[in-house]
């Protein structure tokens, strides 16, 4: 049976509160856990010692037994400073700043092309604009032409 460790979410709407459980893979988010083994409130501010209250020896102990922890539990408790040297949250926080600088690569990359696309759309509009003063000169200019001629020539 595999475990996890991860966040059971509680609270109304707009009021989050999460329970830091141990539970089977297979058991839903809000369902049944093994085991309830700290809190979380993201509503308290960072340094409070109200925001985290985690049991120290019982994440270590579930963490020795395999129990594998979220994402987000990971990140959580390295930054409270428990088990900061455990090979499986190294993994997790590895591959979660790998996902990070790709994401980041992608937007740079999106960014680039959007600017070098309305750098082009720019470039487009310039050149019929030239084209369509160029146009209307040349028709100013056949205006101005024909003006002078009608007017060059005697009168009958």
């Amino acid at each position: 049976m595999a475990t996890k460790i991860r966040l059971q979410r509680g609270g109304t709407t707009n009021r989050p509160y999460y329970r830091f459980v141990v539970a089977t893979e297979q058991a839903a988010r809000d369902g049944k856990f093994i085991e309830k083994i700290g809190t979380f409130d993201p509503l308290v501010a960072k340094d409070s010692p109200k925001r985290m209250t985690i049991k120290k020896d019982r994440i270590e102990y579930w963490l020795s037994v395999g129990a594998q922890p979220s994402e987000k539990v990971a990140l959580l408790i390295t930054k409270a400073g428990i088990a900061n040297d455990n090979p499986t949250i190294l993994k997790i926080l590895k591959k979660r700043d790998k996902t990070i600088a790709l994401k980041k690569v992608q937007l740079e990359a999106k960014k680039k092309a959007e600017a070098e696309a309305s750098a082009k759309a720019a470039a487009e509009e310039a050149e019929a604009a030239k084209a369509e003063a160029d146009k209307q000169a040349a028709e100013a200019a056949a205006t101005a032409e024909a003006a002078l001629a009608t007017a060059e020539t005697p009168a009958a």
